[in-house]
């Protein structure tokens, strides 16, 4: 294969906290191999267990040093004793140096315009000098625009929506959100929205985990995620099952990497003296627990809600309303369409609430009884998308070569 039919895509994934940049990313990268032989996909990404999960042939990974958020809003450096601003120089260096020397047909960036803290600037206008298709690719909802309005504007985002950017990909359908709906974008940017529809997730062939082989009868599956937020819904329902009228159903509950190990622990302890529960820490086949569950409790994070639509689970969301709105968005918005059912934590959490609502889970239609076309298109939208992109970049190179011999001769 010669370099000029090889096809590359560089997916920028900022990754502070948790896992839903990294499994959208690594998402796209999968089905993107799959349907172009000749593509190359290279991930650069902040996350500290990114070395935890598999990658098909032709999707590798740069791990740029960790960044995470504490709760005053401010950055540190994840692992290294430096300089928080160090890091960043560093993260931004490395992404400048990885981009040059990758030299992508495309370049997706999820979720921050910017990257974090403006590391990704750079780059971006770096290789639009190059001709690099850039693509700002966004979940489905962002935050509440009463947040998102001054967030954005304070980060002076419109003007890279229209110099640098040449699409932005919504993964989601506009039927349930539209996450830029209250910011005021010029035409020239709207057009350049696309809704793919959301991420299908698909069962890894082969992958089995082992928790499987202790559970007998039908369970419910708790999973919160990267975990680092979840022990409120985690508590919640392990009370449901330590009451006088527990669940009628199995439960088997996924931490999270990110929960504290005192607080696994503490939770573990709690298990040990109930039959019907079970835990493991995390698994990087999410998707097979998921489907062999036969309903799923979770806070409604986008994978998550990927996971139970396409494998058609009936789920009962329960969203964090802090410090984004978004989870309660989605899952708002999903209820009424009919696709889930939401339970918002009122702060008193009584064991008998839980119980009741995961009753209800067994008369719950599941969210193929909605017909809403086009939701779960996404990655053959991604696919077509590129593939137009990838014609689009080889015409202008043919034009350009013409335009050089015309030059030259």
């Amino acid at each position: 294969m010669t370099k000029d039919s090889a096809r590359r895509i560089l997916i920028y994934s900022h990754d502070s906290f948790g896992l839903g940049h990294l499994r959208r990313c690594r998402t796209l990268a999968h089905a993107l191999v799959e349907q172009n032989q000749n593509l190359s996909v290279l991930i650069l990404s902040g996350s500290p267990i990114i070395g935890s999960f598999d990658f098909k042939a032709r999707v590798d990974f740069v791990r740029i040093p960790g960044i995470i958020k504490l709760r005053n809003g401010e950055y540190t450096s994840l692992s290294l004793h430096i300089d928080t601003e160090q890091t960043l120089a560093m993260r931004a260096s490395i992404i400048r140096h990885t981009a040059e020397t990758f030299d992508p047909d495309i370049l997706i960036v999820d979720k921050e315009p910017f990257g974090l803290r403006g590391e990704v600037e750079e780059t971006l206008r770096f290789l639009k000098t190059k001709g690099t298709r850039l693509v700002l690719g966004l979940r489905d909802v962002l935050d509440d625009p009463a947040l998102l309005v001054p967030e954005w504007k304070r980060k002076n985002v419109l003007p890279a929506l229209q110099d640098l950017y040449d699409d932005i990909w919504v993964f989601g359908i506009e039927q349930l959100y539209n996450p830029l709906q209250e910011i005021a974008l010029p035409a020239d940017v709207k057009r350049k929205i696309t809704y793919t529809g959301y991420l299908p997730r698909a069962v890894s062939v082969g992958a089995e985990p082992a928790i499987l082989e202790e559970l007998d009868a039908p369970y419910a599956l708790i999973t919160v995620g990267g975990g680092g937020d979840g022990e409120v819904l985690v508590d919640w329902v392990l009370r449901a099952y330590e009451s006088g009228d527990p669940p009628p159903i199995n439960a088997l509950f996924v931490f999270g990497p990110f929960m504290p190990p005192e607080t696994q622990n503490s939770f573990r302890d709690r298990i040990s003296k109930l039959d019907m529960v079970r835990a493991v820490t995390f698994d990087n086949h999410m998707e097979s627990l998921m489907s062999k569950a036969s309903a799923v409790v979770a806070m409604g994070g986008y994978n998550t809600f990927c996971e139970v639509l396409s494998m058609d689970k009936r789920a009962l969301i329960i969203p964090r309303t802090v410090p984004r709105l978004e989870q309660y968005i989605r899952a708002t918005r999903a209820a009424e369409l009919g696709l889930i059912s939401v339970l918002i934590d009122d702060g008193v959490r009584s064991a008998s609430t839980m119980t009741t609502a995961l009753k209800h889970l067994s008369q719950q239609k599941k969210p193929s009884e909605t017909v809403i076309p086009g939701l779960l298109d996404g990655l053959t939208n991604v696919n077509r998308l590129a593939q137009l992109r990838f014609q689009e970049r080889d015409k202008a190179r043919e034009k350009n070569t013409l335009s050089f011999r015309k030059a030259d001769g």
